[in-house]
């Protein structure tokens, strides 16, 4: 017979971490690594730089020259350097990766699945997208 599951979503599950919100969550991802802004980004010789903004975004706002645009859900698949499914960019673990959302945050969780992968080297743009604009730097249309 099996064991009874918990349906009360407030109560512990045994080996189960107890829940945290997405608050919580970020500063934990962010205190794992440093995040950059702007212009260290633009500065960052060698480094790739993906944007992870769906499509409707990139039209609206435009484009980063030069990056690689990956959409959220392709991620992992795209840069894993040992992935069947790998971008020609992602040439090795020691890759300097860094992660472009919108407004930087969903780039932060991207960027703590990106180092589970081993890709110790991977951080993300502080205010995203709209930083890097703001901040007067180079965007094209798409």
């Amino acid at each position: 017979m099996s064991e009874a599951r918990n349906t009360n979503r407030d109560e512990a599950v045994p080996d189960t971490p107890p829940p945290v919100g997405i608050d919580e969550l970020l500063e934990r991802v962010r205190a794992g690594y440093d995040r950059i802004g702007p212009p260290e980004a633009a500065a960052e010789a060698g480094a790739l730089l993906v944007d992870i903004r769906y499509a409707a975004l990139r039209d609206r706002d435009g484009l980063i020259p030069g990056a690689l645009v990956v959409e959220r859900n392709e991620l992992e698949w795209r840069l894993d350097p040992r992935g069947s499914h790998r971008a020609a960019e992602a040439v090795g673990h020691d890759l300097q990766v860094v992660v472009i959302c919108n407004e930087g945050y969903a780039s932060s969780l991207a960027v703590a699945s990106l180092r589970q992968l081993g890709l110790h080297r991977a951080t993300d743009l502080i205010g995203g997208f709209q930083a890097w604009r703001g901040a007067g730097l180079p965007v094209t249309s798409t």
